[in-house]
């Protein structure tokens, strides 16, 4: 392959987070010629979506580079007299305290060739537990010599979305977990397409015999259903109103992604999860709140929507918090609640009441777009969106370059002016402009970096936290902290019409700022949720909460609020991309894409739409050719039913 490299371009990309792709999209849709490199196997770095097999794989892969220790640095002699290295890291430091529990029951009858997903894991049954991450995730591939169920030597695909370009083998030896306990028994199945198809045409009437008795899912479905599962690194949403979806429709990406709308927010209060109203219908719907609250309802969140035009409302409270601004407006406390919790969505301590008024207004703006909550989910997981504008790059030219590592960075000592890299084949590749993913600096160049971190908790479950007449709700939940001070979790509950996880189960994301390991900052909220299989059971035991199948804890690095200054002597071409951040939109994401690619391009225009080719004129006058690029413009931009498919039909993505 680096035979093959060209040996210069205008801008080298170092990683493929969602920062990282739109600036390496926007620059070669504006010409200019771009290397996009990481050294991973899979697009889209913490961004990322797995297979089940896959995010097995990764935790694999993930002790593996732990593991690395560095050899000496052969780029050396590459370096000349007027010139220095900036030494970049071969280590991921950015996800810690990897923890993985599987409740649901291994049965080894279930497992057959023909319907094994290829590369999965035989055997992941039970918790990994360590305080050192590269012992926990170790600890569940090693052999044992009293392994009483079978394991064998496969070769593992590391698998991301359906639409990923690449995939990958890395190879599994003599799969082995080391368990605590081991979880029997539940009562959910998942059935073939055979006896699903059977189940549809047998009528069933509650409450008799003929209903059909569900059994339980086991990890053999699990692993024999993998490929249906697509699972998040990083659990966000997309404001229907948000830079993210303007950026998409109007760059045309959209068109690389399909969307489901967020079908419920709920709230958890006093020991039970209820749904929260939110638009005026869902307001005049609810059976739970009484005439009155749905009036002081009302007419708070219309002062909300245009809360600016009335300084006087607000202006003596600016001091507060919204939580105590809140108390102030004659709100019942069980609105307080939903109002501060659910749709300002944040906590007691966390907001002031300026703060929480463009929240709640934010959230009431992008009521409506599509659906009847502000918020959209791409199918297969935020790991296409990445991808997405990935696919854009190399439309215009970008050359993409997977587990391809680089070495170091080249400076020149004269004008302190990055002008190279060299790669893990010793090849120079010269360019003007460096885009760096943050995990790729070595500990010298992060010395005087104070990171934050994520709590991240990935889960498998049986059912919904609330139940429903349709089993196929989208649901948003906030958990405030037990105690004051502490951070407010949240829940994002996908079910399979997401395309992220298999018939009969839920998967469900819990992320907060981290202030412990994520599972000490996550499990209590778990456990109010959620409860493990039990050993045994009773036939007709009645079980209120969903079921746990599988569990995945980690922390992952928050690079958001990093000053560049912080870094040690970085040239002034060397732009640094963070990591994701713990916020719910990616307005993040955007606003640090536009920024840079404004500095490596001023005065371009920031990924335009790409002409129709039925509007590419080769013969015609000027002014032809201004119209036509004028109402690709307004139709890229324009609130039309037009742009409404562009993001998917929102009937659809309302359902």
């Amino acid at each position: 392959m680096a035979d093959n490299l060209p040996s210069e371009f205008d801008v080298i990309v170092i990683g493929t987070g969602l920062p990282e792709s739109i600036i390496a999209a926007a620059c070669s849709r504006s010409g200019q010629r771009v290397l996009h490199v990481d050294s991973r196997s899979y697009y889209g770095g913490n961004w990322a979506s797995f297979s089940f097999s896959g995010i097995l794989s990764w935790l694999k892969e993930h002790q593996e580079n732990s593991d690395i220790v560095n050899e000496g640095p052969a780029w050396h002699e590459q370096i000349l007299e007027n010139e220095e290295a900036i030494a970049l890291s071969r280590k991921d430091k950015t996800i810690q305290h990897v923890e993985v529990f599987c409740y649901a029951r291994y049965v080894n009858r279930d497992l057959h060739e023909e319907v094994e997903e290829a590369g999965a894991l035989q055997k992941n049954h039970a918790s990994l537990i360590s305080e050192n991450p590269t012992e926990a995730v170790h600890s569940a591939y090693l052999p044992s010599e009293d392994e009483s169920l079978c394991t064998a030597s496969c070769e593992m695909l590391t698998e991301q979305t359906p639409s990923s370009d690449l995939e990958t083998a890395l190879e599994i030896n003599n799969v082995k977990v080391t368990g605590e306990t081991e979880k029997h028994d539940d009562k959910t199945c998942m059935k073939s397409a055979s006896e699903e198809e059977t189940s549809k045409n047998v009528p069933t009437t509650k409450g008799t015999a003929l209903q059909p008795k569900k059994t339980r899912i086991t990890y053999s479905q699990i692993i024999k259903e993998g490929r249906r599962f697509n699972i998040d690194l990083v659990s966000k949403l997309l404001y229907s109103r948000g830079l993210l979806i303007d950026l998409l429709i109007k760059s045309n990406v959209s068109r690389y992604a399909e969307f489901k709308n967020i079908t419920r927010i709920l709230a958890f209060r006093e020991g039970r999860v209820e749904q929260v109203p939110c638009s005026r219908a869902d307001v005049f719907n609810n059976k739970q709140l009484t005439m009155v609250e749905k009036r002081m309802l009302m007419k708070f969140l219309t002062f909300c929507m245009e809360y600016e035009k009335h300084p006087e409302e607000y202006k003596a409270y600016e001091e507060i918090t919204f939580s105590e601004y809140l108390k102030t407006q004659k709100l019942t406390p069980n609105l307080q609640y939903f109002v501060l919790h659910s749709i300002a969505m944040t906590s007691e301590t966390a907001s002031n009441t300026i703060d929480g008024l463009k929240a709640t207004k934010n959230f009431l703006h992008c009521l409506g777009r599509y659906g009847n909550t502000p918020f959209l989910f791409p199918l297969y997981g935020q790991g296409e969106l990445p991808q997405c504008f990935c696919r854009m790059c190399a439309v215009f030219g970008g050359i993409y370059c997977l587990r391809h590592s680089v070495q170091c960075l080249v400076v020149d000592k004269e004008s302190r002016k990055c002008k190279a890299i060299i790669d893990q084949f010793g090849q120079r590749i010269i360019s003007k402009h460096f885009l760096v993913e943050d995990s790729y600096f070595s500990e010298n160049t992060c010395s005087h970096v104070q990171y934050r971190q994520i709590s991240r908790s990935v889960l498998i479950t049986d059912r919904s936290v609330l139940k429903t007449d349709s089993d196929q709700q989208i649901s948003i939940l906030t958990v405030p902290g037990e105690e004051p001070g502490t951070f407010a979790v949240r829940v994002i509950e996908l079910c399979s019409s997401t395309m992220t996880c298999m018939k009969g189960t839920y998967l469900v994301h819990l992320t907060c700022t981290s202030s412990k390991t994520a599972r000490e900052d996550l499990e209590p909220v778990v456990q109010k949720l959620f409860t493990p299989y039990p050993e045994t059971e009773t036939e007709n035991e009645e079980v209120e909460k969903p079921r746990l199948l599988w569990a995945l804890y980690f922390n992952m690095r928050d690079s958001s609020d990093v000053s560049r200054n912080s870094y040690n002597d970085l040239p002034s071409n060397v732009y640094v991309c963070s990591g994701p951040d713990s916020g719910l939109g990616n307005d993040n994401a955007v606003k640090q894409a536009e920024t840079l690619f404004q500095l490596i391009c001023p005065n371009e225009d920031f990924c335009p739409p790409p002409p129709n080719p039925e509007d590419i004129i080769t013969d015609g006058d000027s002014l032809q050719s201004e119209a036509s690029e004028a109402s690709v413009i307004l139709e890229a931009n324009s609130e039309t039913p037009k742009e409404s498919a562009s993001l998917g039909n929102p009937e659809e993505a309302s359902q």
